[in-house]
């Protein structure tokens, strides 16, 4: 179906502004199977579009790890994603990854491939992530969470928390506990475009109790 223009920008577009083409869909770009972004979702950088990928560091797929980014999120210049290739074993005398330069020293280790392995990275829906963010492998940030330029995340972020820092701490929440389940419960991001374009008052303006009175 073409795309209606009533109802906000081309979701399919690469370059959602074409007056900046530093600003990018991300899910537009050629993205690698184990790495999947949700529609609105932008990244910004003078650089262009291919440093959001050359910001996904050490994703090897044999490790099967996945990197997984929410719909309408907003992705600042310099943001970093550290998946779990990056790791290194802490049980031995020593932690330099003898097996990955293969040759004399393939097939001299128990198991080769026993890196440590968090799991998948995933980012939520609505997420702001400040410019020079690093996230580390295997955390999980929250829906409406907002991380602060330059802060390294180490741990999981809950759903509408503000933190920075290195480690990042939470410094607020953008909400109070029971309007951050009720704003969860709505899930405005899953709505078609006709309806967040009809609702942009209450979304971008309002307040939940607002946007409650748009569920019909």
């Amino acid at each position: 179906m073409p795309h209606d223009p009533r109802f906000g920008p081309d979701p399919d577009s690469l370059h959602p502004l074409p007056d900046h083409p530093r600003v990018t869909f991300i899910r537009n770009l050629d993205l690698p199977p184990n790495v999947e972004v949700g529609a609105y979702t932008y990244y910004d950088d003078p650089a262009g579009p291919q440093a959001f990928l050359d910001n996904i560091l050490y994703h090897f797929a044999f490790l099967g790890d996945r990197l997984r980014i929410g719909r309408f999120c907003a992705i600042a210049a310099g943001t970093r994603f550290l998946m779990n290739g990056g790791n290194h074993r802490l049980d031995a005398p020593s932690t330099y990854p003898f097996a990955i330069f293969g040759g004399a020293w393939a097939g001299r280790l128990p198991d080769e491939t026993a890196f440590p392995n968090r799991g998948d990275t995933v980012i939520g829906h609505d997420v702001w992530l400040g410019h020079d963010a690093t996230i580390l492998p295997g955390v999980t940030i929250g829906d409406g969470a907002v991380v602060a330029a330059k802060s390294v995340v180490t741990r999981d972020v809950p759903p509408y928390a503000i933190v920075a820092g290195n480690p990042a701490v939470i410094v607020r929440m953008r909400v109070p506990p029971e309007v951050a389940e009720r704003l969860l419960a709505l899930a405005w991001w899953d709505w078609t475009p006709e309806r967040i374009t009809r609702c942009l008052p209450a979304i971008s303006g309002g307040d939940v109790a607002a946007l409650e009175g748009e569920v019909v």
